[in-house]
């Protein structure tokens, strides 16, 4: 491209902008109006303005004290005078770049300084004019601002997207059919590419700078549609497949269900019944279980299990950690031996020995039931006859696993399972293949769980409440965010050395000391090995340990219904999902449950906001909202792993309503017109955007 030499290119490759197409979807993070210039007197003190003006004197002076110095410019533009001063600058370059008589374009915020006006590291173009007749760029008009990589200006980057606009907007290739673009009333693309570089002279900038001018909203809805495109034939192709028609005895459920001493809740039977719908249908199932921490999705899992036993299958359920999968296992095991059905359990913590034997009876179909961890797709792992896959804490698997899991059967039916509530935009972008399920209730009997922040300079406070619920014969949780001290967090209070000081504490205090027996505290951390994490866990499971001091290893598939209390020390160190999964751990038999969150007094305002939403609300869903409006869509869940391609310019937060619209167009094409026959662009579009990564499917 005109401009771009082996330099700049390789510039422009650090930012991930390698195409023409790529540089025409970098955007301009932000708009100035320098169709008029403001007055340096008319300029607003506390406001950001854009000024031009005449360099009337340069140079450096120290700051009080003489030992640093700040360079400064003092601009006049016949209205008054501006002062901009940098303190982090380079003489030799600061002096080379500027000199008296030079007009400039200045932009920051206007403050008041000693009745005159100044900005501080304001941003600073020169403002040479244009040649003769040519189209203005750099002032006269409404002006792009990008976001600059380390060795370019704004005059030569805005140079480069001017060509690439001007030569190249017109061949972008409109993949919207002409039909939705109608509909949704949208500019074409070589336009909407334009304008959103350089806007026509009446546009709005207001509108601009949020995003939300015509062309922007016809690129935002142009993302979103393409990629529900995507999900939506990824849904097609599967409903396409031959999938196994289960037919489910109830020999095997009506027993479990007949021994259990509760009933299920309405939310569990509901969804327990679409789950038996989906598996009697001649198609693969594929639908995201989504439920608050102890909602009782694990149940509704192993039922779903049994119907594939009862049928003549085998059943497989995947979770991301050990501790997890052991959990599993442990619960599954104790529902299901009593009815005669075989559970295995595959960790990295077997022996070769027993790793093989293990494989062997699978593909012999002596097990039903296999609980394990990435294991299961890790290692040449044959089945005789998987009929439903099973994923648990689905997050932290991406679209590949899933798609590898599927692959150990033939169109095995797919339950993804998980316990961080999805605000509904996520929902139907990560997980917008799948039919959702909801268990929006709990189990009866559980107990609300009290939340409270307490500063961390109260530890007599947290040790009194520790002490409180032993000797009521309850059991606690403290949650450290590291292992043991080290040099870099040495004022993080670690869960080694905190195990062994709570130890001590708690045998000395005068709570205890009626206790037929001495307060014990335990220990459980990702390092230790397996045996160690099970034997402390069984131990805290019998009552044998009062206190259970660990990591976020515990944060979810631990069940101990004695449990009362969780303290989490330095809860501004976990995000707001994390502490949810944590509180989640308390509240889980009948007993009144707190969750005490321990954070130092001095803390950012998004940490604040955190932990007031722990403290206000136990809605996940609520939570979620929150955490995402905190975190951003892929933080929140990792979505770059997810499978899906990346945003360049939809926001999930802020564009949810158009998300809605571009989902709804898509499925409806799909549905008229499965295989696209009637769009060869639109094809051509989509098989660019995923890249092949629809063939996760294959779909054709």
């Amino acid at each position: 491209m005109k401009g771009v030499g082996p330099r700049l290119a390789q510039i422009f490759l650090q930012r991930g902008v390698v195409t023409v197409e790529d540089a025409l979807y970098t955007l301009p993070r932000r708009y100035e109006d320098r169709r008029h210039f403001t007055r340096i007197a008319q300029a607003q003190i506390g406001t950001h303005q854009s000024l031009l003006g005449e360099v009337l004197l340069l140079g450096t002076r120290p700051i009080a004290g003489g030992r640093r110095h700040l360079f400064e410019l003092v601009v006049g533009d016949g209205s008054g005078t501006l002062s901009c001063k940098w303190f982090q600058f380079h003489p030799r370059t600061m002096m080379a770049r500027f000199r008296r008589g030079q007009r400039l374009i200045l932009y920051g915020e206007v403050r008041a300084y000693g009745g005159s006006r100044e900005m501080i590291h304001p941003e600073v173009e020169l403002a040479e004019e244009e040649g003769e007749g040519s189209e203005p760029l750099h002032f006269r008009r409404i002006v792009p601002v990008y976001t600059l990589p380390e060795g370019l200006y704004q005059r030569q980057l805005r140079r480069i997207m001017k060509h690439a606009v001007d030569e190249y907007a017109a061949g972008a290739l409109e993949g919207l059919p002409a039909a939705v673009r109608t509909q949704h009333v949208l500019p074409d693309l070589a336009d909407s590419l334009r304008d959103v570089h350089f806007p026509p002279e009446d546009a709005d900038v207001e509108a601009l700078n949020r995003e939300g001018s015509p062309a922007h909203r016809r690129l935002i809805f142009d993302e979103f549609f393409f990629l529900e495109l995507g999900l939506a034939l990824r849904r097609q192709g599967v409903q396409e497949e031959p999938g196994i028609a289960f037919r489910p005895t109830g020999r095997l459920t009506d027993r479990l269900l007949g021994g259990l001493p509760f009933a299920l809740t309405n939310a569990q039977a509901r969804v327990l019944e679409e789950i038996r719908r989906d598996m009697e249908a001649p198609r693969p199932m594929n639908r995201l279980l989504q439920g608050d921490v102890g909602s009782g999705k694990t149940l509704v899992a192993v039922l779903a299990s049994l119907m594939a036993v009862e049928s003549g299958y085998q059943a497989a359920l995947m979770a991301p950690t050990e501790i997890l999968a052991e959990q599993h296992y442990r619960t599954v095991h104790q529902l299901v031996a009593p009815l005669g059905v075989r559970v295995a359990l595959l960790t990295s913590a077997l022996t070769p020995a027993q790793r093989e034997r293990l494989h062997r009876h699978v593909a012999q179909g002596l097990y039903e039931i296999v609980v394990g961890t990435h294991a299961l797709i890790q290692e040449p792992l044959a089945f005789a006859r998987l009929g439903l896959a099973v994923i648990d804490e689905q997050h932290r698997f991406g679209v590949l696993q899933r798609a590898a899991l599927r692959a150990k059967g033939a169109h095995p039916d797919i339950l993804v399972m998980t316990a961080t509530p999805i605000p509904r935009t996520l929902a139907l972008t990560v997980y917008g293949d799948l039919d959702l399920a909801v268990i929006d209730g709990m189990p009866p009997g559980r107990q609300p769980i009290r939340t409270r922040v307490v500063p961390a300079e109260h530890r007599a406070l947290i040790e009194r409440l520790v002490a409180g619920e032993v000797q009521a014969g309850r059991q606690a949780y403290v949650v450290y965010p590291l292992v043991e001290e080290s040099e870099k967090a040495a004022e993080l209070r670690d869960a080694t050395r905190m195990a062994e000081e709570l130890q001590q504490r708690l045998a000395a205090h005068e709570t205890l000391r009626s206790l037929p027996r001495p307060c014990r505290v335990g220990l459980v951390h990702g390092r230790l090995s397996g045996e160690e994490k099970d034997r402390v866990m069984a131990e805290f499971r019998e009552g044998r340990v009062d206190v259970l001091v660990a990591t976020t290893v515990i944060e979810v598939g631990i069940d101990v219904a004695n449990a009362t209390l969780m303290v989490v020390e330095h809860a501004e160190r976990f995000g707001l999902s994390q502490l949810h999964q944590l509180r989640g751990r308390v509240g889980r038999g009948s007993h009144p449950s707190q969750c005490v969150l321990v954070a130092p007094r001095a803390q950012s305002e998004e940490v604040r906001r955190r932990l007031q939403a722990m403290a206000r609300t136990a809605d996940g869903f609520q939570i979620a909202e929150e955490d995402l409006a905190l975190r951003g869509p892929g933080e929140f869940l990792g979505t770059r792993q997810s499978g899906l391609p990346d945003f360049r310019v939809g926001n999930l937060l802020r564009d949810g309503s158009l998300l809605a619209q571009a989902r709804e167009a898509a499925f409806a094409l799909v549905r008229e017109d499965p295989r696209l026959r009637g769009e060869p662009a639109t094809r051509m579009v989509l098989r660019r955007r995923w890249q092949g990564r629809l063939e996760l499917v294959g779909i054709g």
